[in-house]
């Protein structure tokens, strides 16, 4: 049986249009300024090249406190506002409405009734992690350059360099990082791993070690990078991770873990503990590529076990939560309540780790920790099926054996502190934090 949703698909460039409204381009050049042949010859675009961090750098930069401006942090910044005031986003994210729930985990709700507005309905089959590409679809070729940021590459050298007018040299596929006209929060950027390859969404390992290079190059710990598998709510099959900066810790950050594993490597393996969806988190390891190749192994083997899933990269690429999901089956399968599927929320990377976005006031005004807690619930699998994911990754990853673990080793992950932000108290049946 295939299985199908009605969704629409967040607009995350201002060139991405239904595919029954795509015309023809003109030979010699389409007039959008795109990244595809028509418009790339003599294009420049800054070009940012990381130093590669190795295990004695990640120890070095402990992502803790009030962190320092990084160069990438002014740089993206810079050019993300750049892009606001020239009116490329299609709302003001920074007028959406934001609060931290009263609870045990602060979960943060935002207001944002425009993220879905404006695209009618399309088909989206959900019962395929794996994909293959499809040109004639929108894909992140056909967006604008002046949605580009930068390109984003290692260095050869070994050093940070920046060239703000480097050529675009197709032939080697750069990656480029770009707005999300559709943001969520400040700085929401996409990150596309070497673009010109038009690679389906799927992890491998040279991807996902890109995005753990700009978790760590940022070196703050209030920008996280994401990434939705199809059937886990990437509604674009051209690969792509998101990120963005929320100056709070995500609840599922504060949530307890439990040590089930450590690997050749360093890299530690824990389950998360009293948090409404199940999941793994992946920390540690000698270098940085012992941990990227840990969690791309299990994330290929989540996509070549057909199991929707998604990743949050935290603590400036030192800790990451692979979180398998399967709110999309039992949606398409009728399986979900009725006022949940009102609300119309679609429980990506950053609602599972508690950054709730809602569409409706009447959802925004009456959330609270049970409301966020009851939907995830619904997105989490059973612990039965958790177990068998977990079987399969352990076996892919080469884990035989998990550590037995009687007394849990319960440990707060408390990252960013919340006590420095200004906060306002409004009326209401609870307190809540405005976020201003």
């Amino acid at each position: 049986m295939m299985l199908r949703i009605k969704r629409v698909p967040t607009v995350v460039s201002n060139y991405q249009k239904d595919d029954a409204a795509d015309s023809p381009r003109p030979v010699g050049g389409c007039g959008r300024n795109c990244l595809k042949a028509c418009c790339l010859p003599d294009a420049k675009l800054p070009l940012y090249a990381f130093k590669k961090a190795n295990g004695k750098d990640l120890a070095l930069h402990a992502c803790a406190g009030e962190p320092p401006l990084t160069f990438l942090d002014s740089l993206l910044l810079g050019e993300w506002e750049d892009r606001m005031q020239r009116g490329l986003f299609r709302y003001d994210v920074t007028a959406c409405e934001t609060k931290v729930i009263p609870g045990e985990y602060g979960f943060v709700a935002q207001l944002n009734e425009g993220r879905h507005l404006k695209k009618r309905p399309t088909e989206f089959r959900v019962d395929k992690v794996l994909q293959p590409f499809d040109e004639n679809k929108f894909n992140f070729t056909k967006v604008g350059q002046e949605e580009v940021l930068f390109q984003f590459e290692a260095s050869e050298d070994g050093q940070v360099q920046f060239f703000p007018n480097a050529p675009v040299d197709v032939d080697n596929s750069p990656s480029f990082v770009a707005i999300n006209v559709s943001p969520i929060e400040y700085g929401h950027v996409l990150l596309i791993p070497r673009i010109f390859e038009c690679l389906p969404q799927r992890i491998d390992r040279e991807s996902f070690l890109l995005a753990l290079h700009m978790a760590v190059e940022a070196d703050n710990p209030y920008f996280r990078l994401g990434y939705n598998s199809l059937g886990a709510f990437a509604t674009i099959n051209h690969l792509h991770f998101q990120a963005y900066y929320l100056a709070l810790p995500f609840p599922i950050e504060k949530a307890p873990t439990k040590k089930i594993a450590s690997l050749n490597g360093g890299v530690k393996i824990s389950e998360l503990l009293k948090y409404p969806v199940r999941g793994l988190v992946f920390e540690g390891g000698d270098t940085l590529e012992d941990l990227s190749n840990v969690v791309s192994d299990a994330c290929i083997c989540l996509q070549n076990n057909n199991i929707p899933f998604n990743v949050l990269i935290s603590d400036c690429g030192k800790q990451v939560y692979l979180l398998p999901q399967c709110y999309a089956e039992k949606q398409a399968l009728g399986e979900v309540d009725a006022e949940l599927l009102d609300t119309q929320v679609n429980p990506a990377v950053w609602e599972i780790s508690g950054h709730m976005v809602l569409k409706r006031k009447k959802d925004y005004d009456e959330a609270s920790e049970g409301n966020a807690w009851r939907l995830l619930a619904e997105v989490s699998l059973s612990q039965e099926r958790f177990q068998e994911v977990n079987d399969l990754i352990f076996e892919a990853i080469g884990c035989g054996e998990l550590e037995d673990v009687n007394v849990e080793s319960v440990k707060e992950v408390d990252a960013v502190s919340t006590s420095e932000h200004p906060t306002v108290v409004v009326a209401g049946s609870q307190e809540c934090v405005i976020l201003h």
